[in-house]
């Protein structure tokens, strides 16, 4: 990955609509050129994926909650099982710590909030953080030649 591949991830993690002609224009290359750089990062797994980011409360989900869940390692698959089909769990995560999982949930209120709790509670304690206010975020890692060649030297070792 080059310069200016970091500048299309750039350009594409601040807003994923821009078209390929505006970012030929500001990584001054021409448009094919953005579109088989596109195509390789998409190939080369570089881009998982193109999302929205949804402003939640405005269609009704106003809890926004960091749920910290204490999984047992042979209750994990179910686990998993349980809470992909639980569409208010927008990312989970295997922590170190007290609490194997960590879950960004979004939900209407709080008492679907804590049904949800309850639920969750059939896999080991639980210990949940409801958010106030996000000052950043939702944004992407800035891509800069420094970073990426430090991110390599040290996975090197």
């Amino acid at each position: 990955m080059d310069a200016i591949d970091q500048n299309i991830l750039n350009i594409l993690q601040k807003n994923a609509r821009e078209t390929v002609k505006q970012m030929a224009e500001e990584c001054f290359i021409s448009s094919p050129s953005v579109s088989v750089r596109l195509q390789n990062l998409e190939n080369r797994g570089f881009i998982n994926s193109y999302q929205a980011v949804l402003n939640y409360q405005k269609i009704g989900f106003s809890i926004k909650a960091y749920i910290h869940c204490a999984v047992n390692a042979k209750d994990k698959q179910n686990f998993y099982t349980f809470i992909e089909n639980v569409p208010n769990v927008t990312e989970c995560d295997c922590v170190t710590g007290e609490y194997s999982m960590m879950l960004k949930v979004f939900f209407p209120n709080t008492v679907e909030l804590d049904e949800f709790i309850n639920q969750l509670q059939k896999f080991g304690d639980t210990k949940t953080n409801i958010v106030f206010s996000t000052h950043i975020g939702p944004r992407g890692l800035h891509l800069s030649e420094e970073n990426v060649s430090l991110n390599k030297k040290n996975h090197k070792d």
